[in-house]
């Protein structure tokens, strides 16, 4: 006959044989949870890491034929934009330079680079014709742009740039004899371009209702999205850069979409158009709009907003923006002292260790106390083994005779945390930070590519957690556990943060040596 053992009998059956026996797993049930999060960690970074968009095929044709359409620059201290007919693209930001890595190293950053990335503004007519994308237009000496329709409504445009802002005023005057209607629109084409670091918010952003309405990418190629406002814009954000239209024409209709795929590339689209005005016969109606393409920087868009309300908006510090927000700022000011964000990266550092250092002293305390505890801790565990309430009595009465508590330890790394993701925002989303070096490493802003600050982040780690564990936990299987599984933490955030910004990983480094120091300092205190 056939006997089957029962899974859980057999599997306690050998628990209990091995623990007789004064043997141990291999592999303890902690260390396991640590190989599976470093596992997934690893995972997650290839899948949300940057990434680069490689395109070895073709440019597509473009849509309209422009050969016959007058094209000239209009430029400021801050860009320059070719302006061809109703379209708008190649803008050059001149203050700031592409990548080293990029193969157009030092020269200036591009947006709507491409015959096929543009920005268009124009306008729809009723009872008449208006300017189209390959109209040629005369190019006045006063640098305005006229075109006259068969029926005797004249066009005039005047384009004009101010800091990053780009506004085109048209003026149209009507003599066909009869009433007529025109429609502001304005849009935006392009591709998606290169993915940035996973926590960045890249796509289509729209302001519409007083409310900011973000898509990303892969929402865009899965539906269109539309919404009615009385004001508001459209367009683009990558990582450092934005680029929006803004019609100055209430009741609009703002949409974001991927165009259908008759490029080689995937392109999008986010654009506005504005209800129809009515203009007389003889009467002059003037319409505006306007075109942002600059940085994605709080003072530059605060700028912009007084003549696109709302674009201050569009910056996104992530869930602990109250702490994001002033540590950039304090971050900009540090280096407007000592001109290298490296070096205020470190200063930023030892200034809210400083802040935080009562707290953290306490903390310190309270760990010492609890290892000065562990024997006595140990006799009551034993003593109580078959007493769990009485325990846990005894446990809490020697805590309050040592003023101390098991989660005071855990204080200070709590309200590290929501820093540290403040900080994380705050380095991703600093186009001033882009590029920074500091010693060996070209941008702080990304991985450190020879992982030299991820380990020495690890060994400064792995010292100030020797210092910590001095005391024995013989006799405390919980405190046991604990230790077993600290051990691993150095070489667990070792691999955290082998990916993540090297300015990060430079400030959780330069916060484990004034960790360091502060546990000699209160060591020595407490001898005395």
């Amino acid at each position: 006959m056939v006997k089957f053992l029962d899974k859980n009998s057999g599997f306690n059956q050998w628990n209990a044989n091995n623990s007789a026996a004064g043997k141990k797993p291999r592999f303890s049930g902690v260390l396991w949870w640590i190989i599976l999060f470093l596992i997934s960690w690893w995972l997650v970074s290839i899948w949300f890491g940057p990434k680069k968009n490689v395109d070895n095929a073709p440019a597509p044709a473009p849509v309209a034929d422009l050969s016959a359409v007058p094209a000239f620059d209009t430029a400021t201290d801050n860009i320059t934009a070719r302006v061809q007919g109703l379209r708008i693209n190649q803008i050059q930001l001149k203050d700031f330079a592409q990548s080293e890595k990029s193969d157009n190293a030092g020269h200036p950053v591009t947006l709507l680079a491409g015959d096929n990335d543009f920005a268009e503004i124009g306008l729809l007519a009723t009872g008449t014709t208006a300017p189209a994308v390959g109209t040629v237009w005369r190019m006045g000496a006063d640098g305005a742009m006229t075109w006259r329709s068969a029926d005797g409504v004249s066009y005039r445009r005047v384009v004009t740039a101010d800091n990053y802002i780009i506004t085109v005023t048209d003026e149209i005057t009507n003599r066909s004899g009869r009433d007529i209607t025109v429609s502001p629109y304005a849009r935006i084409v392009r591709d998606a371009g290169g993915k940035s670091t996973a926590g960045v918010f890249t796509g289509a952003i729209a302001y519409a209702n007083s409310d900011i309405e973000r898509e990303d990418w892969h929402d865009l190629s899965r539906r269109a999205y539309a919404y009615t406002t009385t004001n508001g814009f459209v367009g683009f954000a990558d990582q450092y850069w934005e680029t929006f239209v803004a019609v100055d024409s209430p009741d609009q209709t703002i949409r974001m979409k991927k165009l259908d795929d008759n490029y080689d590339v995937a392109r999008y689209q986010a654009d506005a158009s504005a209800g129809a005005r009515t203009i007389a016969n003889g009467a002059t109606e003037t319409i505006r709009t306007h075109l942002y393409a600059g940085p994605r920087e709080q003072r530059t868009l605060s700028h912009a907003a007084t003549v696109i309300p709302g674009v201050d908006k569009t910056m996104d510090y992530g869930w602990f923006w109250f702490l994001a927000r002033p540590m950039l700022w304090a971050l900009n000011a540090l280096y407007g002292i000592v001109m290298n964000y490296g070096v205020a990266i470190i200063l930023l550092t030892l200034v809210l260790r400083g802040i935080l250092w009562p707290l953290t002293r306490k903390s310190y305390t309270s760990m010492m106390t609890m290892q000065k505890m562990q024997p006595e801790m140990a006799r009551i565990q034993k003593l109580y083994a078959n007493d769990k309430p009485r325990m846990q009595m005894e446990m809490m009465r020697l805590y309050q005779t040592h003023k101390t508590s098991p989660m005071s330890g855990c204080l200070p790394m709590l309200i590290q945390i929501p820093i540290f993701f403040a900080l994380y925002k705050a380095l991703l989303i600093s186009v001033q930070m882009r590029s920074a070096h500091f010693l060996w490493i070209s941008d702080l802003a990304v991985m450190d590519p020879y992982f030299i600050m991820p380990i020495l982040m690890g060994a400064t780690m792995y010292w100030q957690q020797r210092l910590q564990s001095g005391a024995s936990a013989a006799g405390n299987d919980m405190a046991a556990q604990t230790q077993r599984m600290m051990k691993w933490m150095p070489l667990l955030f070792t691999v955290m943060f082998a990916w993540m910004p090297a300015g990060l990983v430079l400030y959780w480094t330069v916060s484990n040596l004034f960790g360091i120091g502060q546990i000699y300092i209160i060591k020595r205190s407490t001898r005395k």
